[in-house]
């Protein structure tokens, strides 16, 4: 089966671009360039360059020794969190400020929910010198203030989403409605692989440069290419995207994708998408997404504000619709339970989002011979104040 997207932009039964007529000329103008602009010699060696001397890229692939020993098996942690500005997000926003450089764009805006991809915009913007404005929920503003404080430190305009459930998908509204505003000096940089046609498969690209040193590290460490697992927590699903590219035509490799359940799937504070979602089309694209019968958007919930979306992206959608991936959940305290477990065995204090992902271990029979990778794809730094009503 095939994984990549195709010329309209779908996996499978998922994306597409579906956006108000005043954005046509901006994504068509990203359709028609982006794999031209960051497949040239000249991008490649910049991103490339700044991959290696900025990022600290390639991250390490740590054998997790205590990890492995409780779970009777080899568990790798890809420790996207040593990254500059603290997760993964920074892969992807490095390709599009290039890529916004080369379009001739002198504005960037974003949005954000946990506030890394904020940082990690507002970051590359200072790199660069453009003018930065951060959408984010003010319910996010809130419960992620040590980010909101340094996209404003770098230089950032943080502008807070009051309207709906004021968190992640609110911010993305706001985000769009600029974009409109501003069609030709702005460049939109979505942090997921969400949104219309070219930016799922763009951002996956991006990040692919995860999968692509898991592969090069486990054929050092152990010499061979090939885990039995890969596992990633998924919101829109950046890091997961990235974690699984170089593996998705490979069946032997199973992929694990584990969603926010919350308070509990059946609660109605959830985010677990694939399990409480149907098809519909947001921000965009066509995917599954929670909604009421009439289609109205189902506000989600989830104790890690990057987790708290109510869709998620289309290439999960087709990975969770052809079976090619595992999705599963784990609720608010499992997360938490996997965190402080990470924390204690191996000295790795994780992102919330991260610690989703870690919960997997606990719901998944493996084999003492299984080499199992799981995607570290922020630290817990910014989680901290949540952590702390545990302690």
């Amino acid at each position: 089966m095939e994984f990549g997207v195709n010329e309209h932009g779908y996996y499978g039964n998922f994306g597409g671009a579906f956006i108000p007529e005043m954005l046509y000329p901006n994504v068509k103008e990203l359709q028609e360039n982006y794999l031209k602009i960051i497949y040239e010699e000249s991008f490649q060696k910049e991103f490339q360059q700044l991959m290696r001397d900025y990022v600290g890229r390639p991250t390490p692939l740590f054998y997790a020794e205590r990890l492995s020993k409780k779970y009777n098996t080899n568990i790798f942690l890809k420790r996207e969190d040593l990254c500059h500005t603290g997760a993964h997000k920074i892969n992807n926003t490095i390709g599009q400020i290039l890529l916004a450089q080369k379009l001739g764009k002198k504005r960037i805006i974003a949005e954000t929910g946990a506030g890394q991809h904020g940082v990690a915009t507002a970051t590359v913007c200072a790199l660069k010198g453009l003018e930065c404005i951060v959408y984010m929920g003010e319910k996010d503003i809130e419960r992620q203030a040590p980010n909101v404080a340094r996209m404003k430190m770098l230089g950032a305009t943080v502008v807070p989403a009051t309207s709906g459930s004021k968190t992640l998908k609110d911010a993305t509204n706001e985000a769009i409605r600029d974009w409109i505003n501003n069609p030709t000096d702005t460049h939109y940089i979505i942090g997921s692989v969400v949104g219309p046609h070219p930016y799922p498969d763009m951002v996956a690209r991006f990040q692919s440069i995860i999968s692509e040193e898991i592969k090069k590290q486990l054929l050092t460490n152990i010499g061979t290419e090939l885990p039995s697992h890969v596992i990633a927590c998924v919101g829109g699903g950046s890091n997961a995207a990235g974690a699984f590219y170089h593996f998705l035509g490979i069946e032997k490799v199973k992929l694990v994708a584990v969603e926010a359940a919350g308070c509990g799937i059946d609660t109605g504070m959830s985010a677990a998408t694939t399990q409480l979602g149907k098809p519909g089309i947001l921000h965009g694209s066509k995917s599954l997404l929670m909604q009421t019968a009439d289609g109205q958007v189902v506000e989600p919930h989830s104790i890690s504000a990057g987790l708290d979306y109510p869709g998620i992206g289309p290439l999960h959608a087709h990975l969770y619709e052809s079976d090619r991936a595992i999705f599963m959940s784990a609720t608010d305290e499992e997360a938490l339970q996997a965190a402080f477990e990470l924390s204690k065995l191996e000295g790795i204090i994780p992102a919330l989002e991260t610690a989703h992902a870690l919960f997997a271990l606990n719901k998944i029979e493996f084999d003492k011979n299984d080499v199992v990778v799981v995607c570290l794809s922020g630290r817990g730094d910014k989680d901290l104040s949540t952590y702390m009503k545990y302690l």
